[in-house]
C-alpha cells in the first residue's frame, strides 16, 4: 500500500513537472524565453497584422520576444490544433478567431473542442462584413436592391463556402425573401475584383478586403454588419438600421493557448493585451484597418466564444452543403 502511494506521488509529480519549472520563480518570473504565437493563416491577413500588433506590445511589456509563426491551412484548424496539443506553460499561444474556432469545426471534423481544449484568453477584435454591389447597379440602398432583386435572380460573391461572408449574404437571402445565388471565391479579393469588372453584381465579404475599393468608388457599399456606423464610413448604414438586426457581428480574431493555462497567467496576458488595444498607436491602426476591438476578461470572452458556437454552427450546417 505504501508503495503504490510512492508511485502515485512519483506519477503525479511528473505530470506536472514541465508546469512546476515553468513557474518554480513565481508568476511574475514568465517569460524567460521566447513565446510563440501560431497565427492559423497566411502573412498579411487580419489574424496575422492582429498577432504582430499584440506581439510586439507583449515583447515591449514582457522584455521577451513573441514571436508570430504563419501556419495556414484547413481554415485554421491546422495551426489551432498544433496549439490545441501544445504545453500549458505559456510558451505557446494562438491567434484564435470566429474562423478557426466556429465555422472550420463545424464543416469540417476538428481534432479539438473549441471550447474544453483551450484556455481563451482575449477578444482582439476584427472587421464587419459589408454588402457590396458594382457601381454600375442601379440600387442606392439595401431597400433598392431587394426590389430590384425581385425582378431578377441575382448572384453574390464572398470569400469562400462556410465564410462569415456567405453567412450573412445567406441570412440576408432569407431575411429579404429574396433569390441570391452564391458564389464562392478562393478569397474576397477575387470576388470584390469580379464585382468591379461588372462580372459579378455583389458581395458579402469582410470591410477589411474591400476598404480601398469602397473608397475610391469602385464598388458600392450597401450595409456593414457593425453594431453601429463606423467614423470612416459614415454614410454607409448598418444592417440593422436597413431593418435586418439579426445581421450583425464581426470576423472577430483572439488570442487563446492550450487548455490548463494558470490562471494568473491567463489574467496578466489579459490586462497586457487590452492595455496594448487601447494604446493611441494600436488604436489608430486598427481603425485603418477597420478593426472594431473589444474590451472582454477572460471569462467574458470564453462566455462569447460559447455563444458564437450556439449562434452560427446551425446556420453553418444549415447553408454550407456537405
Amino acid at each position: 500500500m505504501v508503495l503504490t502511494s510512492v508511485w502515485r506521488v512519483l506519477l503525479l509529480a511528473a505530470c506536472i513537472a514541465p508546469l512546476g519549472r515553468a513557474w518554480s520563480q513565481g508568476p511574475n518570473a514568465w517569460p524567460t524565453h521566447p513565446v510563440r504565437i501560431v497565427a492559423p493563416f497566411a502573412a498579411g491577413g487580419t489574424a496575422d497584422i492582429l498577432g504582430r500588433i499584440v506581439a510586439q506590445k507583449l515583447s515591449d511589456e514582457y522584455g521577451q520576444s513573441f514571436v508570430v509563426e504563419n501556419r495556414a491551412g484547413a481554415g485554421g484548424l491546422i495551426g489551432a490544433d498544433i496549439v490545441s496539443k501544445g504545453a500549458a506553460d505559456g510558451y505557446t499561444l494562438v491567434v484564435s478567431g470566429i474562423a478557426s474556432l466556429v465555422l472550420a469545426p463545424a464543416m469540417t471534423p476538428a481534432s479539438f473542442d473549441p471550447v474544453r481544449d483551450f484556455t481563451h484568453i482575449a477578444l482582439l477584435g476584427g472587421p464587419p462584413d459589408v454588402f457590396l454591389v458594382a457601381p454600375t447597379l442601379a440600387v442606392r440602398d439595401l431597400k433598392e436592391f431587394i426590389a430590384l432583386a425581385r425582378a431578377s435572380s441575382f448572384g453574390y460573391g464572398s470569400p469562400g463556402s462556410g465564410t462569415q461572408g456567405q453567412l450573412i449574404g445567406e441570412l440576408f437571402r432569407k431575411a429579404a425573401g429574396i433569390d441570391l445565388v452564391h458564389v464562392p471565391y478562393k478569397g474576397a479579393g477575387p470576388a470584390v475584383a469580379d464585382v468591379m469588372a461588372g462580372h459579378l453584381p455583389a458581395a458579402s465579404v469582410t470591410l477589411t478586403s474591400a476598404v480601398s475599393q469602397i473608397q475610391a468608388g469602385k464598388v458600392r457599399a450597401l450595409a456593414l454588419t457593425s453594431h453601429s456606423r463606423l467614423a470612416a464610413f459614415p454614410d454607409v448604414p448598418t444592417f440593422t438600421e436597413s431593418g435586418f438586426p439579426q445581421l450583425v457581428g464581426v470576423v472577430w480574431f483572439s488570442l487563446s493557448g492550450p487548455a490548463g493555462l494558470p490562471p494568473e497567467l491567463v489574467a496578466r496576458l489579459n490586462t497586457s493585451v487590452r492595455r496594448a488595444l487601447h494604446s493611441s498607436d494600436v488604436l489608430e491602426r486598427l481603425h485603418r484597418e477597420s478593426i472594431e476591438s473589444n474590451d472582454m476578461d477572460a471569462a467574458q470572452f470564453t462566455e462569447f466564444v460559447k455563444s458564437e458556437l450556439a449562434r452560427w454552427t446551425p446556420v453553418i450546417r444549415a447553408v454550407v452543403k456537405p
